[in-house]
């Protein structure tokens, strides 16, 4: 199938695609958040919504929903903190209630089954209540859906792990703006990143604790958690393949545990 993203087609088209709920719903949701001087504000949302298209044309019966751009508010000790400007965040309970909607009105269409990308990891919890309530709802109405959540850096293997960051990996915790995001954006938006600009940081330590209000020295100056001067866009097409390859694995047709 050449055009699967939803937002593309007219009505009837996705009328006739979608009949008796034939067609699993792919909806990215990411974040517009800060991701250092070198990068874009939207990586979160341009990274999902381009492996649930690759993943949509590779797989059966997949089409791509047009993506959820606002996220849940960026956490200090995850994504720099949501007093950089430009990072532009709703609270969870909007993103809950959006999301939510969203579903419903494709239930509303016949779709019966959906796979959630997140690229932003504050997300997850408002993605997984929002997920619970919507099954919830439908199973009182006699109406049986199926919603598959996942994280896209999931997929990623111990093994190429060890091939991106050679030096040692310091933890998914810390890398918000760093090799991983950087180099995957160099592969898909070049153009969106300049690492003319990109700063070198240590990877952060935080305490075992959060505080409120958050407390920007906590937070490099540069907005990342660590350094992305080794990013590449051959990294970044390794980590796509595992990823869209991983998600077709096991989510394509006729997905099971």
């Amino acid at each position: 199938m050449s055009n699967v993203k939803i937002e593309n087609m007219d009505w009837v088209s996705y009328k006739e695609l979608t009949e008796n709920g034939k067609c699993k719903i792919i909806l990215p949701i990411g974040a517009i958040e800060q991701h250092g001087p070198h990068m874009s504000l939207n990586p979160d949302v341009l990274i999902p919504g381009h492996i649930a298209e690759q993943v949509a044309q590779k797989a059966d019966k997949m089409l791509v929903a047009p993506a959820i751009s606002y996220g849940y508010k960026s956490q200090v000790k995850s994504g720099g903190g949501n007093f950089f400007p430009g990072t532009t965040c709703v609270s969870s309970s909007s993103l809950e209630n959006y999301v939510f909607d969203v579903l419903q009105a494709y239930v509303n269409h016949g779709n019966r089954e959906f796979i959630l990308i997140n690229g932003h990891f504050e997300n997850s919890m408002c993605l997984c209540e929002a997920a619970d309530k919507l099954v919830n709802k439908c199973k009182a109405e006699n109406i049986s859906i199926k919603i598959y959540l996942l994280s896209y850096w999931d997929f990623i293997s111990e093994e190429t792990i060890s091939q991106v960051f050679p030096d040692g990996f310091t933890g998914w915790a810390v890398e918000h703006g760093g090799v991983l995001e950087t180099s995957i954006m160099l592969k898909i938006h070049p153009e969106l990143v300049d690492m003319s600009k990109a700063v070198h940081v240590e990877p952060a330590t935080f305490p075992p604790y959060d505080i409120f209000p958050p407390d920007p020295s906590w937070v490099a100056p540069s907005g990342t958690l660590s350094s992305p001067l080794k990013s590449t866009a051959e990294k970044g097409a390794l980590i796509l393949d595992e990823c869209i390859s991983g998600i077709v694995k096991h989510l394509g047709q006729g997905a099971s545990r």
